[in-house]
């Protein structure tokens, strides 16, 4: 069973490091059990004003908050490690001490990053046309429809939408929507 002054210890060490501390495979499950255990004992309705009700409440409140920092110092550790595995190619670094579902995330990031560049790389070299949008404002309700892209797309009157020039065009052409004044994007 986690202690509080392991939280607060687990806490410390995240905050005052860079690298992502070395912390038990389940540390996530034995707080979960703690803020349990610490729920359990704040929720006795007979001994409200009781010292070891007050220290219980006090105590989850503060673990709470300890393991809340802790999740979010090592997300914007990994963020910062994506950044720097996307620059340099290496992106193994630290991953010993990631839990699974943070390097599940790292993963997931590393993909979004590798694809939104490549997006990049394709327009500035004259590979993919940059879609150009309309804001419309529809003139009445229109039933589903699927776009160019196979989204299925419904819209009610007074709707404003921005969508792509080719589906706009359709839709002001066929009366069911008006170009905003002055807008293109």
């Amino acid at each position: 069973m986690i202690t509080y002054n392991e939280i607060y210890e687990a806490a410390r060490k995240e905050r005052y490091s860079e690298q992502l501390q070395p912390i038990p495979k389940n540390f996530v499950l034995d707080v979960a059990n703690y803020l349990k255990e610490k729920k359990d004992v704040s929720s006795n309705e007979e001994d409200v004003f009781s010292d070891v009700v007050i220290k219980a409440k006090k105590q989850l409140e503060n673990a709470l908050t300890l393991f809340k920092e802790i999740m979010l110092r090592r997300r914007k550790k990994i963020l910062n490690l994506v950044l720097i595995a996307t620059e340099t190619g290496i992106s193994k670094q630290d991953f010993e001490n990631m839990f699974s579902f943070e390097k599940d995330l790292f993963e997931d990031l590393m993909r979004s990053v590798n694809h939104s560049d490549k997006k990049i790389s394709e327009i500035l070299n004259g590979k993919e046309e940059v879609k150009q949008n309309e804001l419309i404002v529809f003139v009445e309700d229109v039933e589903e429809f699927v776009d160019l892209d196979g989204k299925k797309m419904s819209f009610e009157k007074g709707q404003i939408a921005n969508i792509p020039k080719e589906i706009a065009k359709i839709l002001i052409d066929g009366g069911k929507a008006e170009l905003v004044e002055g807008e293109s994007c």
